[in-house]
């Protein structure tokens, strides 16, 4: 199933807690923004980024069910 931007954005604003990892999330679903210019442009390691993305699909995920 695909959703919307709109619909994305208001999910991840709805259930992602942290201002940062919403910012990571809408970078990465919405703009469609690879790990590597992520960590760079959010002064974070690729494997921090990583884990950030993979904790807040696994809330998102878990809500679209």
């Amino acid at each position: 199933m695909t959703y919307k931007n709109s619909e994305m954005q208001r999910l991840i604003d709805e259930y992602i807690h942290s201002e940062r990892d919403r910012r990571i999330m809408k970078r990465r679903l919405i703009d469609g923004i690879c790990y590597e210019p992520l960590a760079e442009e959010f002064e974070l390691s690729v494997r921090q980024v990583k884990n950030i993305v993979y904790r807040s699909e696994s809330i998102l995920f878990s809500k679209l069910e």
